[in-house]
């Protein structure tokens, strides 16, 4: 069996066509978890980052904040 040697120009555009599809996906979920109001998390330089449904981007974890929020309207 003969394998064909991938050279470095082929590499490096499955290496783009893969991180492309990546960063498509990453647009997606982004897209999704705005539209459902749900805060998006990231991180730059190591610091935690959460953008919330209003835009404003803050270091203070909502999430304990909206699980409280969502617990209480199931008991409505």
């Amino acid at each position: 069996m003969h394998k064909k040697k991938i050279d470095d120009l082929e590499l490096y555009q499955m290496g783009f066509e893969i991180q492309e599809i990546g960063n498509n996906a990453v647009e997606k979920a982004i897209k999704e978890t705005k539209q459902k109001g749900i805060p998006v998390v990231f991180s730059q330089n190591g610091v935690i980052y959460y953008e919330l449904p209003s835009g404003e981007i803050t270091t203070k974890n909502p999430f304990d904040k909206f699980s409280v929020l969502k617990e209480l309207q199931q008991n409505d």
